[in-house]
C-alpha cells in the first residue's frame, strides 16, 4: 500500500512540474515581450488588460503547480485560460489545432479536482 502511495504523489507532482514549467517557459516570454504579447492580443480583438491577466495568470499558476500551493485556483484558473486560447486562436479542430491547449486544459482541471499530492513546498516545511 505504501508503494502505491509513494507512486502517486511522485505522479501528482511530475505532472504538476511539468504542466507548471511549460507555463512558466512560456510566460517569461510573454511577460519578457509585454508589448508584443499585447499586440498579439489585440489581433485576436481583445484589450491590453487581457494580456496581463493572462500572463500573469499563467505565470503565477505556473509557479503554484511547481510549487503545490493554490493548485485548485491555479488549476482552475489555467483552465479557464486555455478555454480562451481554444476559442480566441486554435480554431483550426483539434488534430494540428487545439489539441495542446486542450491537454493543458484537461491536466490542470485534473490537477484542480484531486489535489497536489503530498510533494509540495507546505509538505517539505512542515517536515513531512
Amino acid at each position: 500500500m505504501r508503494d502505491k502511495i509513494i507512486c502517486a504523489n511522485t505522479g501528482m507532482f511530475l505532472i504538476r512540474l511539468g504542466l507548471g514549467l511549460v507555463f512558466i517557459a512560456h510566460d517569461w516570454g510573454k511577460l519578457s515581450h509585454l508589448q508584443e504579447t499585447i499586440g498579439f492580443f489585440a489581433t485576436a480583438g481583445l484589450p491590453a488588460f487581457v494580456a496581463y491577466l493572462v500572463s500573469l495568470g499563467e505565470f503565477a499558476g505556473g509557479i503554484a503547480m511547481v510549487l503545490g500551493t493554490y493548485t485548485k485556483w491555479a488549476g482552475f484558473g489555467i483552465a479557464i485560460i486555455m478555454a480562451g486560447v481554444i476559442y480566441f486562436t486554435w480554431g483550426n479542430g483539434l488534430t494540428g489545432g487545439y489539441e495542446f491547449p486542450l491537454m493543458l486544459l484537461l491536466t490542470s482541471l485534473g490537477i484542480a479536482f484531486t489535489g497536489p499530492g503530498t510533494a509540495t513546498v507546505y509538505a517539505l516545511k512542515m517536515g513531512k
